[in-house]
Formats: structure tokens, sequence, C-alpha cells
């Protein structure tokens, strides 16, 4: 087919697509200073709060993961963003704090679909001298969704604005900002409904005829003025002992009886992932994955308000302040208070530290391999974390916090490199599933034990996730390279 303007396509989508779930995912981090008084939220409603999310990611990864490789990615991607995007709006107009809870459950369910497949989706259409690179450009967008939602909230929440009918119904400025910032998933779930499903799975399934068509679609866009598409048919290769073809039961047309195929998809893929010869890979990825995201959510859905604490009474995150009482659901007088503007810069410029990451890895990624940037990513992440509880004051707390943020995102782009790679096209959406999954229950974890801990000392919550990332990275030095590898 070459490669060209189509593919490009596909990567504007995706990372569209890609974009909108670190936008719904991070939005809450954000408005946590404003909406504090609002949903009289304590320590522990917070990191309830930030973690919810995650508990539907949690749930909708493995589900969603497994009906794609059973029904396909694109139908699963249109579904999944419209949950994501429906939940996140009718959070925006909850007025209580547990309807608020729920909403973003629901949206978090939606999210955790689309990641997986999004990453399953874009992968096989890629050609493997490119894959790394393009995989990792593809990465970046999440660097894009936190930058937006991070200037989102700089440009909105401190405006006064919004709508209030006797305290009844309070719309404020924080509720606009996360009604803004579920335009991203439903307009991508709109876009996927002129795209073609991947051909790489079409053809695993047995529907080679129509892998040849949407093989002939990309050609044309690629190529409109090369002569017809000259292939006509497509078998698999013999070298690709994973690949199985989907088999259809009497009753898989019925509603019970497509939940119960489905069901049985999911647990024949589970349990290949975890038998010989990747049960190696799978647990290794397993420890990653978790290290990563309890360290990395764990801390920075708290960045804002470890902002607001060093604004408010200066010095270090981790000095004793007189914060909220963390056994009710009252906040103090100065929970109440607009937060300043500085907390909103110093998030922003917080995600935009991300980006010489992102670039070094698409520099790198085909050059020095996935493993050595993972391994190298994880000891520095877990160093610059280490050094949060010294610091004296706002300015040092947000160097070191970019310094975070820089160095830890090189570590999600070879993870989702490796993800794609390392797993064979008929379980690869599974294992992002049970990867995704994995990374979900670290990032309740990590919430909920930061927003248990963070009253009593946040050194204690900061040198935990130090440590592990810095076990997380020597694990990961037992990963296989596959670098320029073929995927099956």
């Amino acid at each position: 087919t070459g490669y060209g303007k189509f593919h490009y396509m596909v990567l504007a989508l995706c990372g569209w697509a890609v974009s909108s779930d670190a936008i719904e995912v991070l939005s809450v981090s954000f408005m946590l200073p404003s909406a504090t008084c609002e949903l009289h939220m304590s320590s522990s409603d917070k990191g309830w709060l930030n973690a919810i999310i995650f508990v539907g990611m949690m749930i909708g990864g493995y589900f969603w993961g497994s009906l794609a490789d059973r029904h396909g990615r694109r139908a699963v991607l249109l579904g999944s963003l419209t949950v994501n995007g429906l939940g996140g709006l009718a959070s925006s107009v909850s007025q209580v704090f547990w309807l608020f809870l729920l909403m973003r459950f629901i949206s978090g369910v939606g999210v955790g679909g689309s990641i997986p497949v999004i990453f399953s989706y874009f992968t096989e259409f890629q050609v493997k001298e490119r894959r790394g690179t393009m995989i990792s450009v593809l990465a970046t967008f999440w660097m894009f969704g936190n930058i937006i939602a991070a200037g989102l909230a700089w440009i909105v929440i401190p405006q006064d604005i919004g709508y209030t009918s006797n305290e009844s119904f309070m719309y404020g400025s924080w509720r606009i900002f996360i009604a803004l910032c579920t335009i991203p998933s439903l307009t991508s779930a709109a876009i996927f409904l002129i795209m073609p499903e991947s051909p790489k799975f079409l053809l695993t399934v047995g529907r080679d005829r129509e892998a040849v068509k949407v093989l002939e679609k990309v050609y044309d866009v690629n190529n409109p003025q090369s002569p017809p598409y000259s292939v006509k048919s497509l078998i698999l290769s013999s070298d690709q002992p994973y690949v199985t073809h989907s088999t259809k039961s009497p009753h898989s047309n019925t509603c019970c009886g497509s939940v119960a195929a489905s069901a049985e998809q999911l647990a024949t893929s589970s349990k290949e992932l975890f038998h010989y010869p990747l049960l190696r890979s799978t647990l290794i990825m397993i420890i990653v994955n978790f290290s990563l995201s309890f360290g990395y959510y764990g801390l920075w859905m708290w960045f804002p308000e470890l902002f607001n604490r060093v604004e408010k009474y200066g010095g270090s995150p981790c000095d004793i302040h007189p914060i909220s009482d963390n056994t009710t659901n009252s906040s103090s007088n100065s929970d109440c208070e607009k937060p300043d503007n500085w907390i909103y810069f110093s998030g922003f410029l917080t995600a935009l530290s991300n980006l010489p990451g992102n670039l070094l890895t698409i520099f790198l990624m085909d050059r020095v391999g996935r493993k050595l940037l993972l391994v190298t990513s994880f000891l520095a992440s877990g160093v610059s974390v280490f050094l949060i509880p010294v610091v004296h004051n706002k300015t040092e707390n947000l160097i070191i916090s970019c310094l975070f943020g820089a160095v830890s995102t090189i570590g999600w782009n070879a993870i989702d490199v490796l993800q794609a790679e390392l797993f064979p096209t008929n379980v690869r959406s599974t294992a992002f599933g049970i990867q995704s999954g994995v990374s979900r229950i670290a990032a309740i974890c990590g919430n909920v034990i930061f927003g248990e801990l963070v009253d009593i000392h946040c050194a204690i919550p900061m040198i935990l996730v130090s440590a592990l990332l810095v076990f997380g990275g020597l694990c990961a030095i037992k990963l296989p390279n596959t670098t320029r590898a073929d995927i099956h």
C-alpha cells in the first residue's frame, strides 16, 4: 500500500483519541482545588475521586480489550469513546459528591476501553521499519492531552463565570472546564464512524476479502496517481504460530450466546498470555506497569493540590500545614478560598515538561532500543521523586516536578511500544487490557494511599513511589529486545 497520507490520517485520529483519554483522566486533578469546598471533600475523598476513574478503566480495559479481539477494533473504539465523553459530560452537572464520583467511574469505563484498543488499531497499520517511531509519536499525544487539560484549566477555572440558582444548582468555572474536556472523546468517536477496520485483525479472523478491500482503500489514498491495486488475496505466513481463526458457535448470534462466546474468548486469550512462551514477558510487564502507574498517577494526580499547599503556606509540600481534617467531609476555610493562578500556571508548565522526553523517545526509540530507555527512565524518575520532600520553596518544587514529568514520559512511551510488540495479534488487545487493568489497580492504590498518608507526612508516599520506580526499572532489564522485530 505504500506509506503516506492514509497513515498520517490514522495517526491524527488515534492521536486525538489518545489526547481525549489523557484529558479525561487528568482533568479531575486540576479541578480539585476549586471543587474542594463545593463538594465538601476531605483529603481521603480527593484520593478516591482521583482513583475512581482508574477503577472504571480497570474494568473497561479488560472487557473492552477482549471484545476488540473478537468483534474488531473499530466498533469497540466507537463505543468506548462515546461512553467516555457522555460520562464526563454528566459529571459536570452532578451536584453532590457521590453522583460526581459515579459519573467519573462511568467515564473511566470508556477510557479503559479506548486506550488499549487505540494502540492495537494503530500498530496493525504500521510497517515494522517505522513501527517503533510511529508508536512513540502516537504516545506523545498523551502529552498533548495533558497540555490541553492544563491549559484549559489555567484559562477557564480562575475565571468568575458560570451559573448559580439559590445554591441548589451550581455550574461554576470548574464545571465548565469538565464539560469542555469531553469534546475530544466525542469528536473522536464521530470520526471513527468513517474509518475502516484493522486489516491485520480481519486477516487474523479469516475475513480475507475484507482485509484486501481495506488495503485497497489505503493504497488508493496513499497513491492517488498510481495504477489500480493489484493484490487480490492474502494468506497468513506459516511462521505465525500464535494466530488462530475465530469460530462461531451455533448460538453466537443470540444475546446470551454472544456474551458466553466473548467470555470464552477472554478466558482463552488470557490463558495463552500466562503460558510459555508469553509468560515471562507478561509477568515482567505486569511488574513494570504496576510500578510506573503507582508512582506516576499516585503523584501526578496530586500535583495541583501540592502546588496549592506550597502556594498557600510556602516551603516544601511535605511541611506540616493547617489543612482540612481528613476524618470528616468538611473543608477548612482555606480550602474554600479561590485558588491562586500560580497553581494552574505550575500545572501547565509541568504538563509542558513532557515535551522534551517525548521528542527524545521519537529520536532514540529505534536507535538505542525500547528497553534501555525504559530502564533509564524508571531510575531517573525514582531519584526525582525522592528529591520533592526536601525542596524549600515553590520554584524548587516546580523544577523537580517538571524534571519528573520529563523523564517519566520516556518510560510511558517505551512501555507503549513494548506492549504493542511483545504480544501476537490474536491476544494483543487482551494483553493491553490486562496490562491496563494492572495499571489501574496501581493507580487506584497510589491515589488512595497518597490521600490517606499525605496529611500524616507526604514524605512517606514519596519514598514509597521512589522505591517502586527503581524496582520496576531493575525488573525491566529482563525484557526481550523487540527493536525491528516482526510482530505476529
